[in-house]
């Protein structure tokens, strides 16, 4: 059974994405507080179970504090007394907030003592995951990544939190929390309605996607399947035929490709594609942490990250309710470049 380490450190770094995007400018230099500087349009924070410091949840709690008018979160579990605490706060004080959980995690502890201060809190009730997470600032910026709001999820598990500061994402993002919030709609019951599905920051393109209502497959397979130099990987789950098979024909053809993924999900799942690139000759490890490897990220040709709540497996693509992002920046992508090298050498084979 894992054990849940009593230590954690944030690897807080922030890159410029600015320009047609109404709330990004142009910062005098790159964010490495916890807290980023208005002007900094991308903090990137990565947990780490074997550090001292405070974890993302308190970077989160802090701009939950600022909010203004509304605090909108969809998290498959969510259990963390500091953002059920900064939650309750803002609602005391005002700020509308509104919840969206997994059935699974409906009548956890946080769940339910928000529900009895008075705040709405709806659970998708379907056999599929409500596997989002994200949170959504006052219609000013997105919080998202693979890291679930939990005890485990912060401090024993490996994840990544991105906070984007975007009216455009923001309005992209509430869109989809209003079709499970106010329409009931989930997985393929859900409508493919992005308000702006393709944002331009600075010259760099975001390109954001719901699942299971938006096509990512063909996307994600050109993306890797166009690597010419490396793909770097990160995957908690990985039981795509096809994506093993794109990976093991870029390596035959001379491209790098390395990753990490989580060892007891390699070991448990059925369909698991680690063996499969193992015996192709790639390069790939098993993560040795008590901890989750929860990281859902692939990084192409050190320029490209894919990241978000999605694994990379039929359920995470096609069936639960999710959210994923590619991100064209090699300034955010050498910030995952690192976090896969850190836990890329700590896995030894």
């Amino acid at each position: 059974m894992r054990t849940l380490p009593r230590l954690l450190c944030i690897l807080c770094l922030a890159a410029l994405l600015a320009g047609c995007d109404p709330t990004a400018s142009v910062p005098t230099a790159a964010a490495t507080q916890a807290t980023p500087p208005e002007s900094a349009a991308i903090s990137v924070y990565f947990t780490d179970p074997q550090s001292e410091h405070a974890g993302p949840d308190e970077v989160l709690a802090q701009a939950i504090a600022a909010a203004q008018t509304s605090v909108d979160m969809a998290m498959f579990n969510l259990s963390l007394p500091s953002i059920r605490d900064a939650l309750l706060d803002a609602f005391n004080r005002g700020v509308a907030v509104r919840l969206v959980v997994d059935s699974e995690t409906y009548n956890d502890a946080v769940p339910e003592r928000l529900r009895a201060a008075g705040i709405t809190v709806i659970s998708d009730r379907r056999p599929e995951l409500m596997h989002n997470k994200f949170t959504i600032l006052d219609g000013q910026e997105v919080w998202t990544g693979s890291l679930n709001l939990s005890t485990g999820g912060t401090y024993s598990d490996y994840n990544n939190l991105v906070r984007i500061r975007s009216t455009r994402l923001a309005q992209d993002y509430t869109a989809e929390f209003e079709e499970m919030f106010l329409d009931d709609r989930f997985g393929s019951n859900s409508p493919a309605n992005t308000p702006y599905p393709r944002i331009t920051l600075d010259g760099r393109t975001l390109e954001v996607y719901f699942l299971p209502e938006d096509d990512v497959e063909d996307r994600l397979l050109e993306l890797v399947g166009g690597a010419r130099e490396s793909v770097n990987f990160l995957a908690y789950s990985l039981t795509l035929d096809y994506l093993a098979g794109t990976l093991t024909g870029l390596a035959q053809d001379g491209v790098s490709v390395r990753g990490v993924m989580d060892a007891e999900q390699a070991a448990s799942n059925q369909g698991g594609e680690y063996e499969r690139l193992l015996d192709a000759g790639l390069d790939v490890r098993l993560d040795p942490f008590d901890g989750l490897m929860h990281h859902k990220v692939i990084v192409i040709d050190g320029q490209v990250v894919v990241f978000g709540s999605a694994n990379f497996t039929t359920g995470g693509l096609f069936k639960n309710d999710e959210n994923l992002i590619i991100l064209d920046d090699p300034d955010i992508a050498r910030l995952f470049e690192t976090e896969f090298e850190r836990i890329y050498m700590l896995s030894q084979p």
